[in-house]
């Protein structure tokens, strides 16, 4: 019966770690997008902007989690890759509001950017306050 046990508890463990930050990833994503559709002139808007997507870039890695991290390196290389591709994709919609598409889709991005906060914070709650068995 241990061996089953032990058994469950690693696949629970390699699935905890194939999603290390995977929900901050999407936040990551569409705040990108939301901050290439306000890129134009040079504000204090998009200085608080670019300030609060480097930090989204960078912090997750400081929450705690229960496998292995993976290397730092590796691991915001592709974070600013995907940040990237958010602010190409926030820049597109914004030259094709009006145009292309309808004027309402330049706040698409907001919206899926709250909802996709709203599963991130509550995935990181429920991380927190699960229920685990004593060993």
């Amino acid at each position: 019966m241990e061996h089953a046990i032990s058994l469950a508890n690693s696949r629970v463990q390699a699935a905890n770690a194939s999603r290390f930050v995977m929900d901050t990833t999407f936040v990551l994503f569409f705040l990108a997008m939301d901050m290439g559709t306000s890129v134009g002139a040079f504000s204090f808007d998009l200085i608080l902007s670019g300030l609060t997507l480097a930090m989204f870039t960078a912090a997750p890695y400081l929450l705690p989690f229960a496998g292995v991290k993976p290397e730092f390196n590796g691991w915001l290389i592709g974070r600013v890759f995907i940040a990237l591709i958010g602010v190409i994709g926030g820049v597109s919609v914004k030259f094709a509001a009006g145009t292309v598409l309808p004027e309402a889709i330049k706040y698409v991005p907001m919206m899926l950017l709250i909802v996709a906060g709203i599963f991130c914070a509550y995935t990181q709650i429920y991380a927190m306050i699960r229920v685990r068995l004593a060993r």
